[in-house]
């Protein structure tokens, strides 16, 4: 048994369930695990191990898990938690993920777009914890990683010049067009990272998990993970009804709040391509590979918006598209 079993073992021992059997849950883009417990009577939690030495914690979880509860959300119970070593215990939401729902009936598109923006509605409502900020500069440098990783991993050779540049020019039309209230921003808000809970009522039929990284920022952020989405096709007129929606319920100018979430959207699947490439190259992970010509997709879509016609020409002749040729150069 290594030590981190051995550590595992006795943190189970110490909340009563180390009789419970173990199971291996899919985990995300992190070094974190996740193990499905279960009682002999056939009650279940969920195990999280998240180890240090790797760089992971799980105070951001417990905190904001905690802060989501209060705001009528169905983030997971803390059950147990062990914060030295990384160990938490949590409610079992089950398996029901919004992406295997659809994948199964697509008809339910409609319907769980639907509730999802009208808890981003919710959720927008409430009050903001102390989160570090996701503003202009931070946005520009995060989305430099398609600068930094896709381009200079395809190319050869990293451009620090051709990095700063872009990252300047862009955190100018960020901090024209990126602006208003600040809201809470879960940064993965989309359908692998939500559950359905028909049990529950209202809102809080949509289980919410992996939120740890969650910042303050503009509530276009959400809105634009949920359907401009990585991993699925969303139909152009359930984004289109969706954002009407939200513009709808919120009484946000219109204008504005379109032009933000095109930025935005533009903005944030840049920084996936970057973050694909380094998953592939860095930590062995090529799996996020098949999803770069739909993010390359969002991305020419979001240099379509006026609003960023001083970078989108300049950004097309730099930025290689992922072609088989130049997802061969991203494999490790």
């Amino acid at each position: 048994m290594t030590n981190r079993e051995t550590q595992i073992s006795e943190f189970l021992h110490r909340t009563g369930r180390g009789g419970w059997s173990r199971a291996p849950l899919a985990g995300d883009a992190s070094a974190r695990r996740y193990e499905r417990l279960t009682s002999p009577d056939g009650r279940k939690l969920v195990l999280m191990d998240a180890p240090p030495d790797a760089g992971e914690t799980i105070r951001p979880f417990v905190r904001i898990a905690n802060y989501l509860r209060t705001q009528g959300l169905s983030a997971p119970a803390i059950i147990g938690e062990d914060q030295n070593n990384g160990f938490l215990l949590t409610e079992d939401l089950g398996d029901a993920r919004f992406y295997e729902i659809l994948e199964r009936d697509p008809t339910q598109e409609h319907p769980l777009y639907e509730i999802a923006t009208d808890l981003l509605v919710h959720l927008h409502q409430g009050h903001v914890p102390e989160l570090p900020p996701l503003g202009p500069r931070a946005m520009a440098e995060l989305s430099g990683l398609a600068i930094e990783r896709y381009h200079g991993a395809i190319s050869g050779a990293p451009d620090t010049d051709l990095q700063r540049r872009f990252e300047n020019q862009f955190e100018d039309i960020l901090r024209q067009t990126v602006r208003g209230d600040v809201v809470f921003v879960h940064r993965d808000f989309h359908v692998q990272n939500l559950m359905w809970l028909p049990e529950r009522d209202g809102i809080a039929r949509v289980g919410v998990i992996d939120f740890q990284d969650a910042r303050s920022g503009h509530r276009a952020y959400d809105l634009v993970s949920l359907l401009q989405d990585a991993r699925r096709d969303v139909p152009p007129a359930i984004e289109m009804q969706m954002i009407d929606r939200y513009i709808a319920a919120t009484g946000v100018d219109a204008s504005s709040f379109r032009t933000a979430y095109a930025v935005i959207g533009l903005q944030r699947n840049l920084r996936i391509l970057g973050v694909f490439a380094r998953l592939s190259l860095d930590h062995g992970k090529p799996q996020y590979l098949d999803l770069m010509p739909r993010v390359w997709n969002h991305v020419i879509h979001g240099l379509e918006h006026p609003a960023v016609a001083p970078l989108a020409a300049w950004l097309l002749n730099e930025l290689p598209a992922p072609t088989p040729e130049n997802l061969e150069k991203l494999r490790p």
